[in-house]
């Protein structure tokens, strides 16, 4: 009807209202929750397992040793040395806790307010994420995660670390991630980064170092001392100021800890005194176990002794030293644009200058900020500043004047060498890099083990090694395995050979010294180096015979020439083949393996690698026919050119030959004392004369005598005795069915009714009461010694 009032629409009761709001609230809250559980539970689930902390086994590198434990080479991606927690530094530890985990002992692996307040300023500012990570989650992502800042992995890191709290103790969390974390610079763990960074030990550390070190888990690559040292020093300012407040420190000792000089090492190259063994045994090691060699912690034992491999390399690097001082100056090694000291460019410049030309051991780099006619200042690579001497510019002179070609001015490198004694002020003198190279290998001749070997003068500078690699003609170290061939077919110390010039065809070789005797005996041949004898010898046996016999020494048959030249070592030996061969000599006429990996162990101590006990030797030669040679190679080294060796030895009990090839392209010396065999090389690696005056015994003997004197030290005089098989007449030595008329009497000579008086007079020598340069003192034998 027309007026009448319209009926109200029924309203819902106001509880059921309320009711339907306080449901939609709670599901906006329990979905979440739901939700978030059921993440939590099926991520659970899907956690690694910890047997990785739980069961901690660091990634340690390839690591070698000498005998006597000294380390020599480390190979590996990450350079790691695990410490204990109870050997950590208190210091290093309350200040790690102090900046990077205050509550590190009570939170549950989590610090929920710091992750509050990283989320919120996440979600409202822009620019970098920042974090709250825990050491437990650092030590999660660091060891299962990667660090890509995604909320999925944040969330995965955070049950992570719940895991790890509830399987780990405190203890065992904070010790392992002292040693797990990144550091910069293939450092990993505070003890690695101590030694990368410093050059010492933990318990070594100051409070400066301590919180520098402290300071780069927050940002390793960037924050790294050696590349950003004011970055880095900021950082440290940060630290100390938290240690400060957390009442680690006070500060006056945070004060004077800011203002403390820091000493960061340049990072080096792999540089020790044995690079090239390191570098032998690391192949050997990747063939046996693959590329985990370089993870497993497997710690190798070489049969090296380290002071003979020290006394070897520094006697090498002498003689190279020495040899280039007798050349003449060349020049400045390299030349770079080096911008003003205080652009910003000058330390990347001057940094990329010395990773490119290092410190050659002793012999820095030195990088030329001011040339003037009066004064040269040289910049080191740890900084140093130094105005070189007057002796120094007076070579630079030509170099220094108006116009010079090459002339040396800023950004010139040179080379320089401390001259001064051990413990006193630096004396620098300019120096060059020396262009030849050489080798030494030194061998226990009753076992094949290798004591020392050199490969050259700089691992960094060349990684051929020249005592395994490089085969060389061995020149007149040669000889003995001629003379032991001879004494064989009855040759004997006093057998006369021919010393008169020799001709085929075209070929004409020349004694060293160019002068000639009608003949001499064996003894006097090899002491004196003749080649006319020794190519009589060969001519007399055969090269066939000869080329067979050096075979049974282990040498390389086919590099051995099929001619006459054999008789002067003309074929090509390495090194450690000379060694080898050699100790033939020294052990009575065996020839034994030789050998260099002793044993083989990984992290936790278990033996993979034993060498095998020395397996049967191989007779190469005859007892007899090993002592009448070392007969001869003793007056090699008491009246001929390797009596030096027994003048700086002291010693009569050694046997040796020098050697020098044509044009003095090699220098050699292959020397021996029956507990110890030793070969010295000395050449260019494009072979060239090395110097017309230069000898194997002027240059090479003295790094042989170098090496002996450490491996001789101590060991009683040696004397031989003669075995079953010689007999001794009127003090010569023959092979008892090889004497009389049956020895070798004379070799390119006239029969002896036809010879000269002299000849019958020289005979009269060999008798008892004749006279004999053998009866010489060590040292005046040197001085009568020709030296080649």
């Amino acid at each position: 009807m027309d007026g009448a009032p319209t009926p109200a629409t029924p309203q819902p009761p106001r509880r059921s209202r309320r009711g339907r709001v306080l449901l939609a609230l709670a599901a906006l809250i329990l979905l979440p929750l739901a939700v978030l559980g059921i993440a939590v539970a099926v991520t659970w689930q899907q956690l690694p397992e910890l047997d990785r902390l739980s069961d901690y086994r660091p990634r340690e590198p390839l690591r070698i040793y000498t005998q006597d434990e000294v380390l020599i080479g480390e190979f590996g991606s990450e350079r790691r040395r695990f410490v204990p927690l109870d050997e950590m530094p208190e210091t290093l530890r309350q200040a790690l806790l102090a900046v990077e985990d205050r509550d590190f002992w009570t939170h549950p692996g989590l610090d929920v307010s710091g992750i509050a307040r990283a989320a919120w300023r996440n979600l409202t500012r822009s620019g970098p994420r920042q974090g709250a990570s825990t050491i437990t989650q650092q030590l999660a992502r660091d060891t299962f995660l990667s660090k890509r800042q995604l909320w999925s992995r944040k969330f995965v890191e955070l049950l992570l670390a719940l895991k790890i709290e509830r399987e780990l103790s405190k203890r065992q969390i904070l010790e392992i991630y002292m040693n797990q974390i990144f550091l910069g610079n293939r450092a990993y763990g505070f003890a690695a980064a101590t030694e990368r960074y410093f050059g010492k030990e933990l318990a070594a550390l100051n409070l400066a170092e301590t919180a520098l070190l402290v300071g780069l888990p927050k940002d390793p690559v960037r924050g790294d001392p050696v590349a950003n040292l004011p970055r880095a020093k900021k950082r440290q300012a940060v630290v100390l100021g938290m240690l400060v407040d957390a009442g680690v420190v006070s500060q006056a000792q945070a004060d004077a800890a800011r203002d403390a000089p820091l000493s960061i090492r340049r990072p080096k190259r792999m540089s020790s005194m044995a690079d090239h063994v390191a570098e032998m045994v690391r192949a050997e090691v990747l063939q046996r176990f693959g590329e985990e060699a370089y993870v497993r912690g497997l710690q190798v034992r070489t049969t090296l002794l380290s002071e003979e491999q020290r006394a070897a390399q520094a006697g090498l690097r002498r003689a190279l030293f020495d040899l280039e001082r007798r050349q003449s100056f060349r020049g400045a090694e390299a030349q770079l644009d080096l911008p003003a000291a205080d652009d910003p460019q000058f330390d990347v410049v001057v940094d990329r200058a010395f990773d490119r030309h290092p410190d050659l051991g002793e012999l820095r780099a030195a990088l030329v900020l001011r040339a003037e006619a009066q004064r040269v200042q040289v910049l080191l690579g740890d900084g140093s500043e130094i105005d070189l001497g007057a002796s120094a510019l007076r070579t630079l002179a030509p170099l220094l004047r108006p116009g010079a070609k090459n002339a040396l001015q800023r950004g010139s490198l040179l080379r320089l060498l401390n001259t001064a004694a051990e413990g006193k002020p630096a004396q620098w003198s300019l120096s060059q890099a020396p262009q030849a190279e050489g080798a030494v290998v030194t061998l226990d001749p009753a076992s094949g083990a290798v004591r020392a070997l050199v490969g050259g003068f700089d691992f960094a500078r060349g990684q051929f090694n020249h005592a395994t690699q490089a085969y060389r003609q061995p020149g007149s170290s040669f000889k003995p395995f001629i003379y032991s061939a001879l004494i064989e077919q009855g040759g004997w110390s006093g057998t006369l050979v021919s010393d008169q010039p020799f001709e085929a065809g075209d070929w004409a070789p020349k004694n060293y010294d160019a002068t000639y005797e009608d003949f001499l005996t064996l003894r006097q041949g090899i002491a004196r180096s003749k080649n006319m004898v020794s190519i009589r010898i060969v001519e007399h046996l055969g090269v066939g015979r000869v080329r067979q016999w050096a075979s049974q020494f282990g040498l390389e048959i086919e590099r051995q020439p099929q001619n006459l030249t054999l008789a002067l070592g003309t074929g090509a030996v390495t090194p450690l083949q000379m060694a080898s061969a050699y100790s033939v000599f020294a052990s009575g006429g065996l020839l034994r393996p030789v050998w260099l990996i002793e044993s083989i162990v990984d992290q936790e101590g278990k033996t993979l690698y034993q060498a095998p006990p020395p397996s049967e030797p191989q007779r190469a030669i005859s007892e007899r026919n090993a002592f009448m040679t070392n007969q001869l190679l003793s007056a090699v080294m008491r009246e001929g050119t390797g009596a030096s060796g027994s003048a700086l030895l002291k010693r009569w009990d050694l046997f040796g030959k020098t050697g020098t090839t044509n044009e003095a392209m090699d220098a050699w010396f292959a020397g021996f004392h029956p507990s110890r065999v030793g070969v010295v090389w000395i050449g260019y690696p494009q072979p060239r004369s090395l110097g017309a005056r230069e000898t194997g015994g002027g240059l090479a003997l003295p790094v042989w005598a170098a090496a002996m004197q450490v491996a001789l030290k101590g060991q009683p005089p040696a004397s031989l005795s003669a075995p079953d098989g010689l007999v001794e007449q009127d003090g010569q030595w023959f092979y008892e069915e090889l004497m009389g008329e049956l020895a070798i009497e004379r070799i390119g000579l006239p029969p002896p009714e036809e010879a000269a008086s002299e000849a019958a007079s020289d005979l009269l020598a060999l008798q008892p009461g004749g006279s004999s340069a053998s009866s010489a003192s060590p040292a005046s034998a040197a001085s009568a010694a020709s030296g080649n």
